[in-house]
């Protein structure tokens, strides 16, 4: 899943930066991307690499234990909305973070949050196979969350302040392929040595995969060279959330990708009980491989920019959430193959719903963009960490029809949204149309 900038814009450093301010005693202006990495430059490859590895840390880490709920359930005795709180409470912990820690980046470098960030997280992933109890595993999760969240909050900033503007999209879409690979492929392993040595041998694969990825991303790394360290205030701080937050718009906008997630956070919780159970009875290591379907997710993302084009953003946000709803219908059906189109709906309306919201908050965010996008973060995986313990609540309460209902009533509340904002944008409108006509 994409992550939000959370660090200061490249407008934002640039004038900050010396080599931003042209030089009066000289005719030529000195170039602000001189001595920034590019393409075949040295540096860059290593910089690529480096936060590709940080990427499939961070998300094979935050949603290590979520294929292997049954598992953990059966072994430690807990019913679904116990075990959930395994996942919920690492999002949560994320969520709790990104701001301050985008605050923490700003003082003490992107570079240096980031290797503390991942040596801590991948610390913990190493204890986290020997928690003793329930209560002491969701715990570890938690500040293991808190942890994590360094890595969204500097690595946006840290491409934006180090690589030429030309290269800075390539350069987030290795990071956010990272992302992607580390979420799928961490529940994908987790299932299949979870079927091979229990759940606890899983955890302990994804923690070598975490080290490995840490001591790559801190041999990798290059320094950074077009840093400036600024203290942030919590008053200060405080001013810009609550500015951002007095936005009606920015506020619909947090409000509907914390409901997209909602949905999904649900959905992806659940769903290994559901196939673990009848009528499926399928094995640990299939149920894992379900989130192969997150690649649909990759193409929907892509396609989020080309669907606002034709349809407009609310138009693209009415498709999104017809289309997440119709595959919660589908996956009612006792058919494997209709579950698994219900899942490819699912995954491909949240993907484009996020990447609409997501974009439109920079867009709408005329200052402080970096705290913008960290509160959009953070609303972000506050409906993860509530779609997680809601949806396995009412799953352990009435079956997976309550998941379904709790992920409908979400996107009912997200087309509410959407739909206000259509009919106030067209009083405007028709307000604006009487007053040229007068």
């Amino acid at each position: 899943m994409p992550p939000a900038d959370t660090g200061a814009s490249v407008t934002d450093r640039a004038a900050a930066s010396p080599q931003s301010s042209p030089d009066s005693s000289t005719a030529a202006t000195p170039d602000p991307e001189a001595g920034k990495l590019r393409p075949g430059g040295p540096g860059y490859r290593r910089m690529s690499f480096a936060l590709f590895a940080a990427g499939v840390a961070t998300f094979a880490l935050l949603y290590s234990t979520q294929a292997l709920l049954p598992a953990i359930s059966a072994d430690l005795g807990v019913s679904p909305d116990q075990a959930s709180w395994t996942v919920s409470a690492a999002t949560f912990g994320l969520a709790l973070g990104v701001i301050p820690l985008s605050a923490v980046s700003e003082r003490f470098g992107r570079r240096t949050l980031m290797m503390w960030s991942l040596a801590v997280a991948a610390l913990l992933a190493m204890l986290v196979p020997f928690a003793p109890s329930l209560g002491v595993l969701i715990a570890l999760r938690g500040i293991q969350g808190v942890a994590l969240a360094g890595l969204p909050a500097s690595a946006m900033a840290f491409l934006a302040e180090e690589v030429r503007a030309k290269a800075l999209v390539a350069a987030i879409g290795l990071f956010v392929a990272g992302n992607s690979i580390g979420g799928m492929s961490g529940r994908i392993v987790t299932g299949w040595v979870a079927q091979a040595w229990g759940w606890r041998a899983a955890l302990a694969a994804v923690g070598v995969l975490a080290v490995v990825c840490a001591v790559a991303f801190r041999l990798l790394v290059p320094k950074a060279r077009h840093f400036v360290s600024r203290s942030v205030g919590p008053r200060a701080l405080a001013r810009t959330l609550g500015s951002h937050l007095s936005d009606p718009l920015l506020r619909r906008l947090y409000a509907i990708g914390g409901l997209f997630m909602t949905v999904f956070g649900a959905v992806y919780t659940v769903i290994g009980y559901r196939l673990v159970s009848e009528p499926f009875n399928l094995p640990q290591g299939i149920v894992g491989s379900i989130f192969v379907v997150y690649l649909v997710g990759t193409v929907s993302s892509a396609a989020a920019g080309k669907l606002v084009a034709r349809a407009g953003r609310r138009g693209a946000l009415y498709l999104a959430v017809g289309t997440t709803s119709t595959g919660l219908l589908l996956t009612l059906s006792a058919s494997v193959g209709a579950v698994l189109a219900g899942l490819i709906l699912i995954t491909a309306g949240f993907f484009a719903g996020h990447a609409v919201a997501s974009s439109s908050v920079s867009r709408t965010a005329k200052t402080a963009r970096a705290q913008a996008s960290a509160l959009y973060q953070c609303a972000y995986y506050v409906g993860s960490s509530l779609g997680g313990a809601l949806g396995a609540a009412a799953f352990h309460a009435v079956g997976w029809e309550g998941t379904v209902l709790l992920g409908l009533a979400a996107m009912l509340g997200a087309a509410s949204i959407t739909l206000y904002a259509t009919r106030k944008a067209v009083a405007e409108r028709r307000v604006l149309h009487l007053e040229k006509a007068a």
